[in-house]
């Protein structure tokens, strides 16, 4: 018999059951369809399990360099197989909370995989949903009057590099090694190209790093790429810019051989795995777009501001869209898309004020734009930058590397955008967020008075270096 519901959610990631408990909120009867688990890459493949994995490097580089803080702990090494047990609990205990909320929000959750139907018997527009059940059962037939696709994403990679989880790796293979390569080559300095390498770094990896844009991270403002990379080099990563793979070259015999265009001519690296880190593309395959008049572009759904598809009643949020592909982007794109079902004016979500954090070690954080968007835009900018050498908690952490930087409009005072390298920056980026959002100025920000000693100060500092009037440089 089919089931009705005012809304059907198509994943259960981040993204789908944030969605799912504020469509419980406001009173819509509510089900996921979801063929994993509940979390969706987020909690299993992405955010929770690599911070895990890097939170045992970081305490396994900081160990190792105990007597810098009179602490001798003698010879000190890794037992990735209680890391990788660690990790798990960590993600069994938040899989566990999830399940409560769907319990608490009285959402029903559907096992399987979801597919859109065409019009039928049971609607005359397309947006029935038939669930092909995990456990074998015959299908079910769910019939929403709302849909939201939530289905995520999955790593990319590049022709002639195909995954085989043995040599050729993706993220979700590499969080699953059961021991540590002596040396690895990963392919794209991005975000997650970068938390690998420091990662595996701090772990006594030998990391190369191939990129082929000129830059490290460079989607980030120029000065935190340029400091990340000469961080990098410090620990030890090799990293090769202006870097073009030739996939029609790598071997696979006791280790991994690939050459790349570089500056000079072609060259060859050798590692014992090869990491492959280029992106991430849509899951749209098998769930029954060709059944809607959905449009997608370059692998992405497209949607309007308040997330409907071509088909109005068809919502999509979350790296299914393409944009910034962050957990906390597809929880708030989820809310923005039920409120605006339940027909509650919701304001248009804005990306600007999204903030965007590298947990590497050093961490990097950045909200707004960087300084060359802000002058391609026209803004004749003014910069106050301020280095963690001066902060006395950074001091104290033994982590005084890297620098805040605060970017603002020269004739209106608006902040533009805030950027940061240094410890624990990624949970010092949501005060420069909150700014953001209350469209405060630099003077606004320094005369927020911020404790001492914290790291927070040097955002203070850097506020007041916007109109040169820092007092500790």
């Amino acid at each position: 018999m089919a089931q009705e519901y005012d809304l059907v959610i198509l994943g259960g990631g981040t993204g789908g059951y944030v969605a799912a408990i504020r469509a419980s909120q406001l009173g819509l009867k509510t089900a996921i369809v979801e063929k994993g688990k509940l979390g969706g890459t987020c909690l299993h493949n992405g955010c929770i399990p690599s911070k895990a994995l890097l939170r045992s490097a970081e305490v396994f580089a900081t160990a190792k360099r105990g007597e810098d803080f009179g602490v001798v702990t003698g010879e000190v090494s890794v037992n990735f197989g209680k890391v990788q047990e660690r990790k798990n609990k960590i993600i069994d205990q938040l899989h566990k909370g999830v399940q409560h909320l769907m319990k608490q929000g009285k959402i029903d959750v559907y096992e399987g995989l979801g597919r859109i139907l065409g019009p039928s018997i049971f609607s005359p527009m397309p947006g029935t949903i038939s669930v092909e059940m995990n456990n074998g059962d015959d299908n079910e037939m769910l019939i929403p009057k709302n849909v939201i696709i939530a289905t995520g994403s999955r790593p990319r990679t590049l022709p002639g590099l195909e995954i085989d989880g043995d040599y050729v790796l993706s993220s979700d293979e590499a969080l699953q090694l059961e021991a540590l390569p002596s040396s690895i080559i990963i392919v794209g300095g991005g975000v997650i190209g970068i938390e690998w390498a420091s990662m595996l770094s701090d772990f006594g990896v030998e990391v190369t790093v191939l990129e082929y844009a000129d830059r490290i991270i460079p989607t980030e403002d120029k000065e935190i790429s340029k400091e990340m990379q000469r961080l990098m080099k410090k620990k030890g990563i090799k990293l090769v810019t202006s870097a073009k793979v030739l996939p029609e070259t790598l071997v696979k015999d006791n280790g991994v051989a690939i050459s790349a265009e570089v500056k000079g001519g072609v060259k060859e690296f050798k590692a014992e795995k090869l990491l492959v880190s280029v992106g991430r593309q849509a899951n749209t395959e098998g769930i029954g777009l060709n059944n809607t008049e959905i449009q997608v572009e370059k692998g992405f759904i497209v949607t309007n501001k308040f997330f409907q598809t071509k088909e109005s009643h068809i919502y999509a949020i979350g790296d299914v869209i393409g944009g910034l592909q962050l957990a906390h982007v597809a929880s708030h794109e989820g809310i923005v898309a039920v409120e605006h079902i339940a027909g509650n004016d919701p304001s248009p979500f804005d990306y600007n004020l999204v903030s965007r954090c590298i947990y590497s070690n050093p961490e990097v954080s950045s909200v707004g734009i960087t300084e060359d968007h802000a002058k391609e835009k026209g803004h004749k900018v003014k910069v106050g930058k301020f280095s963690f050498r001066a902060i006395g908690k950074a001091l104290v952490f033994g982590e005084s590397d890297g620098f805040v930087k605060i970017i603002a409009d020269e004739e209106t005072n608006d902040i533009l955008g805030v950027h940061m390298i240094g410890p624990h920056v990624t949970d010092m980026i949501t005060e420069a967020g909150l700014a953001m959002v209350l469209d405060a100025t630099p003077w606004e920000i320094a005369h927020t008075i911020h404790p001492h000693p914290t790291l927070s100060e040097a955002i203070g500092e850097a506020a007041l270096a916007v109109d040169g009037k820092a007092i500790h440089s």
